[in-house]
């Protein structure tokens, strides 16, 4: 078995797929995939069985409904869990995170991190074809979440990740109940609070050229009313065993 779990959670992704983990494959052979499908209308739910009849590293997991990023991605970590993966990553499906970075991150978090993050917002890490008010509120959303929960990450809302399974062990998941971006947040706070070793890795971010993105407001405003919880709560408990986040480069 495969050291490394890689997380593709699909909603409406046909036209990426196959694309997507031909670049995984490409990029880091050696690893076992994940497609974790909420019974996609597009078909991509028997897109992937059939990518997984002729793949033995693939592994598709079908649920019943439409049920959220973070829930997604907990699935995800169960399976990597029950199973004994060393390394657990999550990577978009729709093309926008390029494999090609997982060599370097992986090397990282075998270094002895504990999450790697695929960061747009440090040096040397950017993004291609957004509009300006998209990135407005991703580099909003980062500014305000390193405000309130006193965090040296750059781009705690990412979705490009590695993380060490042992250390996900550690963390009560089934008390995780956010949704993207905030889910994001959650997973990396509730690590630093652990005091788990944080590590930032440079990446472009290209937005996708099919499908449909997922954002909607919904999702902003969940973070930014958890987030501010979060903070608030952090300061008023002045918890000695939560230090304030550590991001290395």
């Amino acid at each position: 078995m495969a050291e490394t779990l890689i997380i593709l959670p699909t909603y409406n992704e046909i036209e990426s797929l196959e694309t997507v983990l031909g670049r995984i494959r490409q990029s880091v052979p050696q690893t076992d995939v994940i497609i974790i499908d909420d019974s996609s209308p597009d078909g991509m739910g028997r897109l992937a069985d059939r990518l997984a009849a002729t793949d033995p590293g693939l592994t598709v997991l079908h649920r019943p409904a439409k049920d959220g990023l973070g829930r997604a991605y907990l699935a995800g970590f169960a399976h990597a869990i029950e199973r004994g993966y060393r390394y657990v990553v999550e990577i978009d499906a729709d093309g926008s995170h390029d494999p090609a970075d997982l060599p370097a991150m992986l090397s990282l978090v075998a270094a002895g991190a504990d999450l790697v993050i695929g960061s747009r917002w440090v040096r040397g890490g950017s993004v291609r074809n957004w509009p300006l008010i998209r990135q407005a509120i991703s580099r909003a959303g980062n500014a305000y979440s390193r405000a309130m929960l006193r965090s040296g990450i750059h781009d705690i809302t990412a979705g490009f990740r590695v993380y060490r399974t042992q250390a996900l062990r550690t963390l009560d998941l089934s008390a995780v109940s956010s949704q993207g971006y905030c889910f994001q947040v959650e997973l990396a706070w509730r690590l630093q609070r652990a005091g788990k070793r944080v590590v930032e890795h440079p990446i472009v971010f290209i937005e996708r050229t099919a499908g449909h993105s997922k954002m909607h407001p919904g999702i902003v405003v969940e973070a930014l009313l958890r987030v501010t919880l979060w903070g608030i709560s952090g300061r008023r408990s002045s918890n000695p065993s939560a230090p304030a986040f550590r991001a290395e480069k």
